[in-house]
């Protein structure tokens, strides 16, 4: 900590403040799972574990956990891939050539299309809309002008234009990123904004409160073709016993 703070910003801790502040360093939301076989909700085929997948951690991590969350989790996901393979046999599903050509054509999208939106400038405006609207103290206000600033950059990275080769061009990379950034970003501010209550990680200064009757509540989201639809699904409430040592 010492050493980073001399070489990056010239500061000496032992004698001079740091500054410090809020970042996110791991995202509890993640794909929907079986819990036995890792095998992701309504995607048949895919398997999530660790940081991809959600519903382990609650409302907030605790340190450490991610650590054996990953080996248990990493293990079945890995051992449900194969079950299913297995079990396909030589029924396994095809691509159809138009699948592919579709998809090759979604990929080379930034280099073919016109349009003159920078990548680089548009991922410096969902950085900073996500941080200063949708970061660790939320409210109704900011989350609603959080949706319609996300909206807008949506709109403008369907423009978004990459210039060289394909191969090490992180340029092109981060045009094809955005589409997910943004689905991610959506879909948390709509959470944050559906949830009326602080919990965890998840702080509303508008509801500064804990709500027992969200305690059992988790929400899916699911890209309707326009916008991230939330859909409130109701889990099964923990025993007693981990409860009362929460």
């Amino acid at each position: 900590m010492w050493h980073q703070f001399k070489e990056l910003a010239d500061v000496d801790i032992t004698e001079q403040p740091m500054e410090v502040g809020p970042t996110c360093h791991y995202v509890m939301g993640g794909v929907k799972v079986d819990p036995d076989t890792a095998a992701a909700y309504q995607v048949p085929g895919l398997f999530a574990a660790g940081e991809v997948a959600g519903g382990m951690h609650g409302s907030n991590r605790l340190g450490g956990n991610s650590l054996s969350d990953l080996l248990v989790f990493g293990r079945r996901a890995g051992a449900g891939a194969a079950e299913y393979v297995k079990k396909l046999a030589s029924n396994r599903p095809s691509v159809s050539d138009k699948e592919i050509a579709r998809a090759h054509n979604h990929l080379n999208e930034p280099f073919t299309r016109d349009g003159s939106e920078n990548p680089y400038a548009l991922h410096d405006e969902l950085q900073n809309v996500t941080q200063d609207l949708v970061g660790i103290i939320r409210n109704e206000k900011e989350l609603i002008d959080a949706l319609m600033k996300l909206e807008s950059i949506r709109q403008r990275a369907a423009k978004v234009k990459a210039t060289g080769g394909r191969a090490f061009n992180p340029g092109f990379h981060l045009a094809l990123d955005l589409e997910n950034m943004l689905l991610v970003s959506e879909s948390i501010a709509r959470s944050a904004l559906a949830r009326q209550e602080s919990r965890g990680g998840h702080t509303r200064d508008d509801y500064p409160k804990m709500d027992p009757n969200w305690r059992t509540i988790n929400h899916l989201s699911k890209w309707s073709g326009k916008q991230i639809e939330i859909d409130p699904a109701k889990s099964s409430m923990l025993p007693v016993e981990l409860i009362e040592v929460n």
